[in-house]
């Protein structure tokens, strides 16, 4: 099985200067939904790649969060750019 990479950068190859720039800043919402984000991705690829075990439904809702992160996350990246 492919396990895909869903890191932002993977994700927003086009947005790496904003992302990098938020990254570096202080601002904690940002830093905290992009920690949280990695730390669910990473956990994400441990249950697929069959290191860890959990139920179906259970994958799911951490897919489910890390995709409502990202969409955060890139809501955040797109004012960066001056784009919304």
């Amino acid at each position: 099985m492919t396990i895909e990479d869903h890191s932002l950068a993977h994700e927003f190859p086009d947005y790496l200067e904003q992302i990098n720039k938020l990254r570096a800043s202080e601002d904690v919402e940002f830093l905290q939904a992009f920690d949280r984000y990695h730390v669910l991705d990473k956990e994400i690829h441990q249950i697929e790649e069959g290191f860890e075990n959990t139920s179906d439904e259970e994958l799911e809702k951490l897919k489910y969060e890390r995709l409502h992160l990202k969409d955060e996350l890139f809501q955040r990246i797109r004012v960066e750019a001056g784009e919304a």
